[in-house]
């Protein structure tokens, strides 16, 4: 009788690649603020809906797996919640508010996208939303 034998070789490689960009986003963040420029609007308050992309210039901790290389959601989160509390008049002047204070906050963050939509804007509208949408790179 005749022995026949497989043999698997496993060959361990490294393979390199380069992250071409990475980005942290918060999806459908719902609040509820005071901002708009009819006085109803500051005194009712509506509610908001968030959604914002945080391009980082530090890809390590795909590696690492370490929140020091990265940005917390929940410190985001954060200062969403604070900046929306905070009345405006305009959705622009919130989101530059959100904007300037996330630069402030983390060092690792390149370039930020966020929407800020009114979910019922008193216009009369059936399921109307009104948004701005501010695009910035460090």
């Amino acid at each position: 009788m005749i022995k026949s034998h497989t043999w698997l070789f496993i060959v361990k490689t490294h393979i390199t690649m380069q992250i071409e960009s990475y980005t942290i986003e918060l999806r459908d963040v719902h609040l509820y603020a005071h901002h708009g420029v009819m006085p109803q609007e500051r005194e009712i308050g509506a509610w908001f809906t968030i959604d914002i992309a945080l391009e980082m210039n530090d890809s390590s901790c795909s590696e690492s797996d370490r929140i020091d290389g990265t940005v917390s959601y929940a410190d985001v989160y954060g200062i969403l919640c604070s900046e929306m509390q905070q009345p405006s008049n305009l959705l622009e002047n919130v989101c530059g508010r959100i904007t300037k204070r996330l630069y402030d906050t983390f060092t690792q963050i390149d370039a930020i996208r966020i929407t800020l939509c009114k979910d019922t804007p008193p216009m009369g509208g059936d399921r109307l939303k009104a948004a701005v949408t501010l695009s910035s790179k460090r």
